[in-house]
C-alpha cells in the first residue's frame, strides 16, 4: 500500500513545489510508482511539469467537488516513466470555501485516495503555502508529513504554527501522522547563515532532518519555466544531484521508519 506523505510549510518560497516535483520524479526513475497530487490553487506544480492552465481539464477540485474520481482525472507523464500527477487548477481556491459546510470535510481527500491507494508505492502532496482546509485534508489523508525549510534567518520560527497545527491534527483528525522529514533548501555554502541555520534546525529536529542539504542552483529555478524536473532539463546540475541524494534517501527513511511519532 503506498505511503503517503505531504510536503508542507505554511511559509512560501521555502522550495516546496521544486522539492514535490523533483523528489516525486527521482522516485520515479528509480522505478518506484509514484502519484504527485497539487493541492495548490496556484498549481505550480502542475506547470511546472509542462501542463498549462486548461480551463477544459480536469483537476483535484473535481474530485473533492464530487463530480469525480481520482483516478479518473489523473495524468501519465509521458516523459517522467511511473509519475502519474493529479493537476491542480485555480478553482481549489474554491474549494475551501465549499468545504466549509461538508459533512466530514477534513476527510475528502483521506476517502478520495482509498480506491487507488495500492496502486502506488509513493504519494506525494503538494500543499498551498497556508493552513486552511487543503492543507488540512492533505494532512488528515498522509502518513507523515515532509516539512521543506529555508536556509534563511528565522526559519524555525516559520515552521513554529505548522508544528502546532500537526499537533492538533493528530489529536482531532490523524493520531498516526508523523514528521517523516525535514529538508533544508537554499543552502548556500557562501554563507556562514546558512550553515548556522542547518545547525539550528538539526538541534531541533535531530535525525529527522536528512543529510541531503539542496543548494541553491541556477538550473533549479530554470526548470520549472520550461516544464520539466531538473532530471530532463540539466542531469549534471547540482540540484539534479541533490535530489537524486534526497530521493534515495527518502526511500531509506521510509523503510527505517525514521521520522516515528512526533
Amino acid at each position: 500500500m503506498g505511503r503517503i506523505v505531504a510536503i508542507a510549510n505554511q511559509k512560501g518560497g521555502v522550495g516546496k513545489t521544486t522539492t514535490s516535483v523533483n523528489l516525486a520524479a527521482a522516485l520515479a526513475i528509480a522505478e518506484r510508482r509514484v502519484l504527485l497530487i497539487d493541492a495548490d490553487p496556484q498549481a505550480n506544480t502542475t506547470r511546472a511539469l509542462g501542463l498549462p492552465e486548461d480551463p477544459e481539464r480536469a483537476s483535484l477540485y473535481d474530485a473533492i467537488s464530487g463530480s469525480a474520481s481520482l483516478e479518473e482525472i489523473r495524468l501519465p507523464l509521458d516523459d517522467v516513466k511511473g509519475l502519474d500527477l493529479i493537476p491542480g487548477d485555480r478553482h481549489l481556491i474554491g474549494a475551501e470555501l465549499e468545504l466549509t459546510e461538508a459533512m466530514a470535510r477534513e476527510f475528502r481527500l483521506k476517502r478520495l485516495l482509498e480506491p487507488i491507494r495500492e496502486q502506488y508505492q509513493h504519494i506525494l502532496i503538494d500543499c498551498p503555502p497556508s493552513l486552511g482546509l487543503l492543507t488540512l485534508n492533505a494532512l488528515t489523508a498522509a502518513d507523515a508529513v515532509l516539512i521543506p525549510v529555508q536556509c534563511e534567518y528565522l526559519a524555525l520560527e516559520g515552521i513554529s504554527q505548522l508544528m502546532d497545527t500537526l499537533e492538533r491534527v493528530r489529536q482531532a483528525l490523524n493520531p498516526s501522522l508523523e514528521i517523516g522529514g525535514v529538508v533544508m533548501t537554499m543552502f548556500d555554502e557562501r554563507t556562514n547563515l546558512s550553515r548556522q541555520v542547518v545547525d539550528e534546525v538539526r538541534n531541533v529536529f535531530g535525525e529527522r532532518v536528512y543529510d541531503t542539504v539542496v543548494p541553491r542552483n541556477i538550473r533549479l529555478g530554470e526548470a520549472p519555466s520550461h516544464g520539466k524536473p531538473i532530471f530532463l532539463y540539466d542531469i549534471r546540475s547540482r540540484g539534479a544531484d541533490a535530489y537524486l541524494n534526497l530521493a534515495k534517501e527518502f526511500v531509506k527513511h521510509e523503510e527505517k521508519g525514521v521520522g516515528q511519532g512526533t
